[in-house]
């Protein structure tokens, strides 16, 4: 089991990074132009959107590099560590940075506490650019480090999530994430369904409808899933849930992810880490992991994270 575990624990930071640089090349192109273009994207493309080498890895990696790193070195969630490992990240600059996020650390930047500035930079968002998956994409190495302690880990993915997304619908969809991917890491029959019991209730409307129809497809029931695939949150989970959680291999889970356009780095890594925790690093294509530089450092965080 505890092999099992480790399997699990690689996969989802292997899988996240697998999703995240399959999609970088094809971010922002729309289903049909991929497919016109590439067919089917099953291999790690050079060039493309952000003109990076094949394997490279985005701000979603990048930033759960950075979480991961400070939860091993810390032993503990040490939110100020993780804000400044993020501030000192923006500035070396990174080629993808999303809007919210970097303003949210420039606030950082000019002296404003991790928890204020988040929340400010919230308050000064209109609706519909507030709500962003900047969050989502990053926070899953807290579901390894706290798969056992369910309570602390919806605390602590709301409060990070908080650090540049402020929003309810980031913060909740952060700790409904993290639930999932620790119930799978701990075995749990019904990983979503366990947390819709537990913790439905406290979920925000739009973050509570867009999981129901993941888990009627689960049973094979006729589910309405968005293919919605812009940088909204909520729509970026469901989509991450439904593949990480339906597909028959990872591959198909990612691949299927990638294809559906739009914000296609952050739409495979959430489903790449929820395949990963389902079927373990071995079951992610070698030919990806050979391309990702970061993969040996993912694995070893993976494994020092359920130690």
């Amino acid at each position: 089991m505890a092999n099992d575990c480790r399997s699990q624990a690689q996969g989802i930071l292997l899988g996240l990074a697998c999703g995240d640089a399959l999609g970088r090349p094809v971010e922002f192109q729309a289903p049909d132009r991929i497919k016109r273009i590439h067919g089917q994207v099953t291999e790690m493309l050079a060039h493309g959107t952000h003109g990076q080498p094949a394997g490279t890895i985005t701000d979603d990696t990048e930033m759960a590099l950075c979480i991961a790193r400070s939860l091993v070195e810390h032993g503990t969630f040490e939110p100020e560590d993780i804000a400044a490992r993020f501030v000192d990240w923006k500035q070396s600059g990174p080629f993808d940075i999303g809007i919210m996020t970097s303003s949210a650390l420039q606030r950082i930047q000019n002296g404003e506490s991790w928890d204020e500035a988040g929340q400010r930079e919230w308050q000064a968002s209109m609706e519909g650019s507030n709500a962003g998956n900047g969050s989502l994409m990053r926070c899953a190495p807290y579901a390894i480090a706290y798969r056992n302690e369910p309570a602390e880990l919806v605390d602590i993915s709301r409060q990070s999530s908080a650090i540049t997304h402020a929003d309810p619908r980031c913060q909740w969809s952060c700790a409904l994430f993290n639930r999932t991917l620790a119930n799978l890491l701990t075995g749990v029959e019904r990983p979503l369904e366990t947390i819709l019991d537990n913790i439905g209730s406290e979920l925000p409307d739009d973050v509570r409808n867009a999981v129901g129809p993941v888990t009627a497809a689960r049973h094979g029931e006729p589910a309405d899933i968005s293919l919605e695939n812009s940088g909204y949150v909520v729509t970026t989970l469901q989509a991450g849930l439904y593949h990480g959680l339906t597909a028959e291999t990872a591959e198909d889970a990612i691949v299927d992810a990638v294809m559906m356009g739009g914000d296609t780095d952050t739409i495979g890594a959430v489903t790449g880490a929820v395949a990963g925790a389902r079927f373990g690093d071995g079951a992610l294509p070698e030919r990806w992991l050979t391309e990702i530089n970061e993969a040996s450092e993912l694995r070893q965080l993976a494994t020092d994270l359920i130690e």
